[in-house]
């Protein structure tokens, strides 16, 4: 996994989507912040992390799920 940033960011979605968590940051990153998940910095991550909490959103209904989850990669940019 390229991208230090990138890899803390997938572990903590490992945590709630298991090993489903790679692909959907990779595409999270590539779709909607347009590139390449190594290429992530910590400037991106408040935009990154609204689309994780909408995109994990539409798989749950457990909210406290989903503030855990976009919570702990919003501490990465500390």
């Amino acid at each position: 996994m390229a991208g230090n940033l990138y890899g803390d960011v997938v572990n903590i979605t490992k945590d709630y989507l298991g090993p489903a968590a790679e692909r959907f940051i990779s595409r999270q990153i590539e779709f909607h912040l347009k590139k390449k998940p190594e290429e992530l910095t910590k400037e991106d991550l408040p935009k990154l992390v609204e689309w994780v909490r909408v995109s994990i959103a539409l798989l749950t209904e457990d909210s406290k799920m989903v503030d855990d989850c976009v919570s702990r990669i919003s501490k990465l940019s500390n």
